[in-house]
């Protein structure tokens, strides 16, 4: 909404952008003074809003996903100084602009349900109607990323999630707790897509 965002080495520019989803995650410089106001989509639902994937931030349009109100939206935000009316602008956005209840195909739902609940990839096939192909082709025309890939971020993110609950853990515990082979596997793991060792949370 005002000053410099650098996400990685790119720049945003002004107004409603559109990030595209990244495997591993990135630094974000904000210049002083910077402010911004964002919506994060569960996965999947942002190509089931504007039916496409980006490969580097995009400055949305009305004609993109067919997402109304969009300069509105960024004028009411830019004039509000609260954070919290800030919240309540995009949530009553948000609420009225994604009223589609499919959004996302419930084949879809289901692995990702399963794999929330830290089933192996083999183990999801067994449990929803779908071959491990079938699978694998919905996570690349919905996610852009493989299953395999999105159970790696997601076992990363609970594992920086429970290790800054719990700062004097065993990062040899965690590592087993968190399914790793052992704590080099998860050292790398966490270098690859966190960009910071399990030590550093």
């Amino acid at each position: 909404m005002d000053g410099e965002v650098k996400i990685g080495d790119k720049w945003l520019p002004q107004g409603i952008v559109i990030l595209p989803i990244n495997k591993i995650s990135e630094k974000v410089t904000l210049s002083p003074g910077s402010q911004l106001a964002g919506l994060r989509f569960l996965p999947a639902i942002v190509y089931g809003l504007v039916e496409q994937h980006f490969t580097s931030p995009t400055l949305l349009t009305a004609d993109i996903g067919h997402l109304h109100e969009l300069d509105v939206l960024y004028a009411t935000l830019q004039l509000e100084t609260e954070n919290q009316g800030r919240i309540e602008m995009l949530h009553k956005w948000a609420s009225k602009s994604f009223q589609r209840s499919n959004i996302i195909p419930n084949s879809l739902k289901q692995v990702l349900k399963c794999i929330d609940h830290d089933a192996t990839l083999q183990g999801v096939d067994e449990l929803v109607a779908l071959s491990q192909r079938q699978i694998e082709r919905l996570f690349k025309h919905w996610m852009d990323i493989s299953p395999k890939q999105y159970q790696r971020i997601l076992r990363v993110q609970r594992t920086v999630n429970y290790l800054r609950q719990n700062k004097g853990a065993s990062l040899v515990d965690v590592s087993q707790q968190f399914g790793f082979s052992d704590q080099a596997h998860m050292t790398r793991e966490f270098r690859a897509i966190a960009c910071i060792t399990p030590g550093k949370v």
